[in-house]
């Protein structure tokens, strides 16, 4: 298995209650780091809900990835404070 083969798709009841839009992978390695865009499945309205972010970290041992931490970024508003914080920073490095 390789890091782009890591997927946040889960399906329950027939149903792809978590929907990865996209991923970018942030390194690889013993310890891989992977940002995913996704959205959850909403069976009230029965449509998938804004998009989401979340970092994972896996560690590979035996050539097999275990998640050992995740960091969920909830809505937009929430990812563009991290964006604008991470720039400001980097901007006065």
């Amino acid at each position: 298995m390789k890091p782009e083969d890591l997927s946040i798709d889960f399906e329950e009841g027939g149903i792809l209650t978590t929907k990865q839009m996209d991923k970018v992978i942030l390194s690889k390695g013993a310890w891989t780091t992977i940002l995913f865009r996704y959205q959850d499945w909403d069976g009230a309205s029965e449509s998938y809900g804004e998009d989401k972010y979340t970092i994972r970290r896996y560690q590979k041992r035996n050539g097999e990835y275990a998640q050992r931490s995740k960091f969920n970024i909830t809505n937009a508003k929430q990812a563009g404070m991290i964006v604008e914080a991470l720039q400001k920073w980097i901007g006065e490095q």
